[in-house]
């Protein structure tokens, strides 16, 4: 996983595809995903096949993350999440890490406004206080201006790392328990979910990766538990409004049993993800 940080923000995208995505494509509105999750990989690679330097690649993300945003809020897609900066990310080169944030606070400066006028909430989640306080301060400023608009949820996941949001997770349980509040043998799956930094967003029915990598790079781990898996070999500033249709007839493609067997599965019954 690389980081995308800025990635994950510029929604501007004209025109209009509904028709075209929804009746010319063939894709069934009443099946498409709930939520989508994307890990952003490729962008470094991108670049050094154009002999560029690593943030061009970052640079040319934007414009797959367009697509795929504008595609999701247009077809009816409720949230997608966007890996845009692990917690291993914070290892690479200090100047890379630098270029990120400062291409995060210029997007979060600059697309605000679009985002409001296309009724987009954004949201993020993971170890937040780690940004750079200006960065966290524009973040905070956005996700609290766009707090109260219905349409498409877009989530950042940003300083973010599964294994320590389990372990955020289970601390918060254990003090619960230390309190007097739980007990230990009462504690369920849906108790860890509730406090889990997720803990009122749906589960993702489809997760998509991009440059051919075959990992979760500890992405969601708890969250994936019934996702349908999508790995394209296309790097991520190559990933277009066409591979993101063929990813989604590839998820509509599929039955989604639950561990149950297809003759228990009710032909009625949405194929996505839920608690």
């Amino acid at each position: 996983m690389t980081g995308y940080v800025f990635n994950a923000i510029s929604l501007s995208v004209a025109g209009s595809l509904s028709s075209h995505v929804h009746m010319g494509n063939g894709l069934e509105k009443d099946r498409l995903p709930r939520h989508v999750a994307i890990i952003m990989d490729g962008n470094g690679r991108w670049a050094q096949r154009r002999s560029l330097g690593r943030i061009e690649g970052h640079k040319r993300g934007k414009d797959a993350v367009e697509n795929v945003v504008e595609m999701c809020r247009e077809i009816g897609i409720e949230y997608v999440t966007l890996y845009a900066f692990s917690t291993e990310n914070w290892q690479r080169p200090p100047t890379e890490v630098r270029a990120l944030m400062a291409l995060l606070q210029r997007y979060l400066r600059n697309e605000l406004q679009q985002m409001m006028k296309k009724n987009v909430r954004l949201r993020a989640v993971g170890d937040l206080n780690r940004l750079p306080p200006k960065v966290r301060d524009s973040l905070e400023a956005v996700m609290t201006a766009t707090r109260h608009n219905t349409g498409l949820t877009v989530i950042l996941a940003l300083s973010y790392g599964a294994r320590e949001e389990i372990i955020h997770a289970a601390r918060t349980l254990a003090a619960a328990v230390q309190r007097g509040e739980l007990s230990p043998q009462d504690i369920t799956e849906q108790h860890l979910t509730q406090v889990l930094w997720t803990a009122d967003i749906p589960d993702p029915d489809f997760l998509i990766r991009t440059s051919g990598e075959f990992r979760l790079s500890n992405f969601l781990l708890w969250q994936l538990a019934y996702t349908e898996l999508y790995v394209t070999d296309t790097l991520w500033p190559d990933f277009t409004r066409d591979e993101f249709l063929r990813a989604l007839a590839n998820y509509q493609s599929r039955e989604r049993r639950f561990g149950r067997t297809t003759e228990q599965q009710p032909a009625s019954e949405p194929r996505r993800a839920t608690r």
